[in-house]
């Protein structure tokens, strides 16, 4: 799980940190790692 820093994020700063699973949101300076998918959610994904 990703800790909030106690003093907010730039977009820039956010935008260069590495990508995390499940995917992490920046919000008002923040980062909010999403919740992962459940039920009927996680049968829908990428398939290349």
């Amino acid at each position: 799980m990703v800790q909030t820093p106690s003093k907010a994020l730039s977009l820039t700063e956010f935008l260069q940190l590495p990508e995390t699973k499940p995917a992490s949101e920046y919000i008002d300076g923040q980062i909010i790692q999403k919740p992962m998918p459940q039920g009927k959610h996680s049968v829908i994904g990428v398939t290349h």
